[in-house]
């Protein structure tokens, strides 16, 4: 059952009703940096964006993103997209040969495990 004290519109609000990313291929395995600018800029960035920032000083995933901010992740996909245009983060899709990495697959198992 859900929790009545959650709210439906925070998420909307925080992603000004958009459901879709502007770029609609992030995956949610993509591995998610802090840039220069968006080091530079973090006091005046807002709330979860600022969060994000800050926490992306070291490379993780949108999953790992939104199982750490307790975001929808939609929600989180909809701000890495937003920070990723304004160039605060850098993105890097991850390779055909994802299977390569096992700690990251772990890692993301592990942070979607968290959500739920």
């Amino acid at each position: 059952m859900p929790d009545p004290d959650v709210s439906l519109l925070r998420p909307y609000l925080l992603t000004s009703g958009r459901t879709e990313p502007i770029d609609r291929d992030l995956e949610i395995e993509t591995q998610v940096l802090t840039s220069e600018l968006g080091a530079a800029s973090h006091a005046s960035l807002s709330f979860e964006r600022r969060d994000i920032v800050a926490l992306c000083t070291k490379t993780m995933s949108v999953a790992e993103i939104a199982a750490i901010l307790g975001l929808h992740i939609g929600v989180a996909r909809v701000l890495v997209a937003d920070l990723a245009a304004l160039r605060y983060v850098v993105v890097r899709r991850p390779a055909a040969g994802l299977a390569s990495d096992p700690a990251m697959i772990e890692r993301i198992i592990r942070r979607l495990e968290a959500i739920s």
